[in-house]
């Protein structure tokens, strides 16, 4: 039996501590008609301070490269998983909806700050960067099987307010994990004021790079279909295929469980046969995916098609190496979260895009619309592929 190194602690470390800044994200939707209620504001007013959340999440990855280079990443992932804890535990004192709106984008600012540094953390650590990335990555679907469910009992039974803190409850133990399992890493740039790394020719090198530049279109048409299935796939099982909210509720479960198989899974495989062979893989298994949504019949096809586009919205594990792989040492840490912010800020508009879809025409031609574009990323990798053999 091989020994438990260091190396794996760091991983169980950094893997426990987005499980923890996701769940501090995932227990506020559940209870957010709680929230409204309590607060005396619509629910538009809730989503416009989650919009904030999510926007500054994305907005953080960016700046968490730049600290990380500077100070390393053992004190960034310290602050962003000792904040959400914070953050957490005040946002659920929140007296106000002005200081709940501001505390929301507090989280989500810290939070984000934690992603992008420890993937490259585990890029400095492991050779088999696809599965470490991809065994870091399963922390997210398990929080969303775990936190919405716990979070809607304890908002029905106890308060939002103790849903919430969860977010603080799942961080605390993470935040110790952290500071006594990840050993201080010299920085890279110790002695380079961050002011000095904004180069602004360089990013746009960087973001240019012919293989960057074709991942990040790959990736943004990937995170547009993730944002879209985590925000409505609830929605269309219960108005296009029938069923109740809590079978629905069940089967989005069991969406997250396939993905936190499914990120270590397709890590380790794109390991073996390459990112794009396995981003192939992602993509054919969401085409068949979202068109049995759509078509299959009976609850049996509708679970065939759960676990096929859990495999495809894995795709994170096959693409982000791929990112990795085309930097220089040097440049993963800013490059990194410079790219997770470029595709993530885009790819948020999935929510906005299925919904308005779906209001202009119908659930099927919307999931439809899904498997056509993962569809369409398959044939372009193809494509790339065959090129390169006759070149």
């Amino acid at each position: 039996m091989a020994r438990w190194s260091a190396n794996r602690t760091v991983l169980v470390a950094c893997t426990l501590a987005f499980f923890a800044t996701m769940v501090a994200r995932l227990v506020i939707s559940p209870v957010v008609p709680a929230i409204a209620d309590n607060l005396d504001v619509s629910n538009a007013d809730i989503g416009l301070a989650l919009s904030g959340m999510w926007l500054s999440y994305a907005l953080s990855q960016f700046p968490s490269g730049l600290l990380g280079d500077r100070y390393g990443e053992r004190v960034v992932i310290l602050v962003a998983v000792g904040g959400t804890a914070l953050a957490s535990f005040a946002l659920a004192l929140s007296p106000t909806f002005g200081v709940f709106m501001l505390l929301t984008v507090v989280l989500g600012g810290v939070a984000g700050l934690h992603y992008s540094v420890a993937t490259t953390l585990l890029s400095r650590l492991f050779s088999n960067t696809g599965t470490a990335i991809g065994v870091h990555s399963a922390g997210a679907p398990i929080a969303g099987l775990l936190a919405p469910v716990v979070a809607a009992y304890l908002g029905s039974h106890v308060s939002w307010r103790h849903a919430v803190s969860l977010g603080a409850v799942a961080a605390v133990p993470a935040t110790a994990l952290v500071a006594h399992g990840i050993a201080p890493v010299e920085p890279r740039r110790p002695n380079e004021r961050i002011r000095d790394r904004l180069d602004i020719a360089a990013f746009g090198e960087l973001l240019t790079r012919p293989p960057i530049a074709g991942t990040m279109v790959v990736s943004v048409l990937a995170a547009f279909v993730w944002q879209g299935t985590a925000s409505f796939l609830p929605t269309f099982l219960v108005e296009h295929r029938g069923y109740s909210e809590p079978v629905a509720g069940a089967i989005f479960s069991g969406y997250f469980v396939v993905q936190g198989v499914g990120q270590p899974g397709m890590g380790w495989l794109s390991d073996r046969i390459g990112r794009d062979a396995a981003m192939v893989v992602c993509s054919l298994a969401g085409v068949g995916g979202y068109a049995l949504y759509v078509r299959g019949p009976g609850l049996a096809s509708v679970m065939a098609a759960t676990v096929l586009v859990g495999i495809a919205m894995s795709w994170g594990a096959t693409m982000l190496p791929k990112f990795i792989d085309n930097m220089e040492p040097e440049e993963e840490g800013v490059g990194f979260g410079l790219i997770r912010t470029t595709y993530m800020v885009f790819g948020a508009s999935g929510s906005f895009g299925v919904g308005l879809l779906a209001d202009s025409f119908n659930w099927a031609v919307t999931f439809l619309t899904l498997s056509g574009i993962l569809g369409s990323v398959a044939v372009a990798l193809i494509g790339a592929a065959v090129r390169r053999r006759l070149l």
